[in-house]
């Protein structure tokens, strides 16, 4: 499974949202994520992918997650 689609099954599980409706430029905020939020996702996606990821303000759409991923 791509990491894109990985991660929207993750947000979308977490967030009890469609996964259709989340794309790659979809914001956290647009998702309703607060920081507390982000951080409990952030800390799923590291489980799934067996990474760790360094919280910054970088983080703000579903696809800088994504990045993050692909580089790792």
């Amino acid at each position: 499974m791509a990491s894109f689609e990985k991660v929207a099954q993750i947000i979308a599980e977490h967030r009890d949202i469609p996964q259709d409706n989340i794309k790659p430029e979809t914001s956290f905020q647009e998702l309703g994520l607060d920081s507390l939020d982000t951080v409990e996702l952030v800390m799923s996606v590291e489980e799934a992918f067996g990474i760790t990821i360094e919280m910054t303000g970088d983080l703000k759409t579903v696809q800088d997650v994504v990045n993050v991923i692909d580089a790792a």
